[in-house]
């Protein structure tokens, strides 16, 4: 039998979160925590002038032949001001609190996205979308309330107990020690029932962030849900993590929000104590106890379990939001995609046949190869490749690919085929360094590509691939995408060498026409086009084209192949594709099965083999 979870407030996440607030909103928390101090004393004090105010104006005045009001009037003003000065400081608190609290989430929001920005591809391939934008939207909005009024509270609870004990001590000791054995009460009740929540608040934010992610996953399928009708499914699954989630969110809530009605109804109780205590004190004449004094005292008592009352009200927020701050920490702190390598990719021009480094854009590049010499080598980007024996495995112990050896001159077509899983997609993505190889070597222009900065290598490669990510902004934006230097010329004639032109001076808008949810008002052909005109305006040397034409209609394939034919032109290229009819052209075709290169050449070369290229091309075995 499991043993329910227990987890107190994890203080070194929120001290974390009170590091980042101070680092940034310094000058600001010092005022915020003045005024709340302020408040305080402001407060205690009006409560101590009660006392003044009852024995020694309102007294002399029961029973007076000829009572004289202004002085009265004066003590009332002077309690009016008190009042009115914590008022005041508590409104500026909380404006100065607003700004602390948005400053502060949306210096997370930009860490966390600048952090995401250097995550390995492998990150968002091991991780649910949804459950990454919860920690952008739920998680970071479980700290607003704990910044703008768990962490003032927490002050505010602090600062008000030590003035008041202090203030009850000095008013009368007899009836303090009865407020202290009410005090013990309630922060062991309070004590008790957080222990039995942290945990379950933490497993309320991991399961909002799998709702998330199979939410945003039906409403991208939603097509494919109600060809299968997998509805009913769908709703099974639903209902499951919805289940989970209610329940997490009633265990940690069932005791936590018990708090605040049992410390209240405690807090009442002592009221009436205190005045029984009291009047018995009076009564006996032990402690000089007078009535000014006893009705000061209750009201001291008021101000000192209230702010535990409150505090014990804020706890549920406040452990939730440690539980999303313990996921946002997580997040940033998950390794950054290391970008080692000292070959940089620079822009040059030639003079006197020698290549010159250049800032401005030439369309020329090289590589920028320092030596240990201190001499610096400029190598022309041909887009020259090689693999050398190269393994690779996403997981330790069960590799994907087995000596993969090829060698891809500059202007070659390099073809993959093979089944599903047989390995293509990974070989280019050996090539970008989205994984690196455990074993072998990759050579770029003669270069160890472990030697290029990851985003000097990715710069050369260009990439059109089946599933097009297109963004929020005009198509001329998105065709600008790779090269936001590129004139509103340089972008035409790109898709004009795609293809693309004709459909989009079609649109209402033409080039200025804003693309929304992908690209959803385009049609796959066209959003293909789009995709390979943004490569051309990059012109690079390399360019891998992932099964870019496997889900459109022959006609449109036929704009678009004449589209990437263009493109291809002069570059290296290797070819992903299902149909086979693609890459008949090919100056080498690879087959690939289970990870292994087992026959290589060109069409004519594997015909004549009759080996699995040949059944595959004749359709005696077909691809899965």
């Amino acid at each position: 039998m499991n043993k329910k979870p227990k987890s107190r407030i994890d203080f070194k996440v929120l001290g974390r979160v009170l590091k980042l607030i101070w680092k940034n909103h310094k000058f600001r928390l010092i005022l915020v925590l003045l005024c709340l101090l302020l408040s305080t004393v402001s407060s205690v004090s009006a409560n101590l002038y009660l006392q003044v105010l009852i024995d020694d104006y309102i007294v002399p005045l029961v029973g007076s032949t000829n009572p004289v009001y202004s002085n009265l009037l004066k003590a009332i003003g002077i309690m009016a001001s008190l009042y009115g000065l914590g008022v005041v400081a508590n409104f500026l608190s909380s404006r100065i609190m607003v700004n602390v609290t948005e400053g502060t989430l949306k210096e997370i929001r930009d860490e966390m996205f600048f952090k995401m920005q250097k995550f390995p591809i492998r990150y968002f391939d091991t991780h649910s979308h949804g459950d990454i934008m919860s920690r952008y939207t739920n998680d970071t909005d479980t700290l607003s309330q704990m910044i703008s009024q768990s962490i003032p509270q927490m002050f505010s609870v602090a600062t008000t107990i030590i003035v008041i004990f202090i203030a009850m001590l000095i008013t009368n000791i007899y009836l303090t020690l009865v407020v202290l054995v009410f005090l013990g009460i309630i922060l062991a009740l309070s004590r008790f029932m957080t222990s039995r929540s942290g945990n379950y608040f933490l497993k309320q934010q991991e399961a909002v962030g799998k709702l998330n992610g199979y939410i945003e996953e039906m409403i991208n399928g939603q097509k494919v849900v109600k060809v299968f009708c997998y509805e009913d499914r769908a709703k099974k699954r639903f209902d499951e993590l919805n289940e989970e989630l209610a329940e997490n969110v009633y265990n940690a809530n069932k005791f936590v929000n018990s708090i605040g009605p049992v410390n209240g109804n405690l807090g009442n109780t002592l009221y009436a104590v205190l005045a029984v205590v009291g009047g018995i004190l009076a009564v006996q004449g032990i402690g000089h106890v007078t009535v000014g004094m006893i009705i000061a005292f209750l009201q001291l008592s008021k101000t000192f379990i209230r702010p535990i009352n409150e505090i014990s009200r804020q706890l549920n927020s406040l452990v939730m939001a440690i539980a999303g701050a313990k996921r946002i920490f997580t997040f940033m702190d998950e390794a950054p995609e290391e970008n080692e390598g000292y070959v940089t990719l620079v822009s040059v021009r030639e003079e006197n046949g020698t290549l010159m480094e250049t800032k401005e854009y030439t369309g020329a590049w090289a590589w920028k190869h320092p030596h240990h010499d201190g001499r610096i080598e400029y190598i022309p980007l041909k887009g020259h490749i090689e693999f050398h024996d190269v393994d690779f495995a996403y997981e330790e112990g069960k590799t994907v690919l087995h000596d993969i050896s090829l060698d891809a001159l500059p202007g070659e077509k390099i073809a993959f085929v093979g089944a599903t899983g047989a390995g293509k997609t990974t070989i280019t993505n050996l090539l970008n360094r989205f994984y690196d190889i455990e074993d072998g070597k990759i050579r770029y222009d003669g270069i160890n590509i472990n030697k290029i900065r990851k985003e000097d290598l990715r710069l050369s490669l260009g990439m059109v691939l089946q599933d097009i990510n297109l963004f929020t902004g005009t198509i001329k934006e998105n065709i600008r995408y790779g090269r936001e230097s590129a004139t509103d010329e340089e972008v035409i004639e790109a898709a004009k060498l795609a293809n693309a032109d004709r459909f989009i001076q079609m649109l209402p808008n033409g080039y200025d026409t804003m693309l929304s949810s992908d690209g959803a008002n385009l049609s796959q052909g066209q959003r293909q086009l789009l995709a390979i005109a943004r490569c051309a305006l990059v012109n690079p040397p390399v360019m891998i084209l992932d099964e870019a034409t496997s889900s459109i209609d022959t006609r449109t394939e036929k704009i678009v192949q004449d589209g990437m034919d263009k493109l291809m032109q002069g570059r290296t290229v290797l070819v992903i594709a299902h149909r086979l009819s693609t890459v008949k052209n090919a100056d080498e075709i690879m087959v690939l099965d289970h990870g292994h290169i087992i026959e290589q050449g060109n069409h004519e070369e594997l015909i004549a083999q009759k080996g699995q290229y040949y059944r595959l091309y004749t359709g005696v075995f077909e691809l899965e």
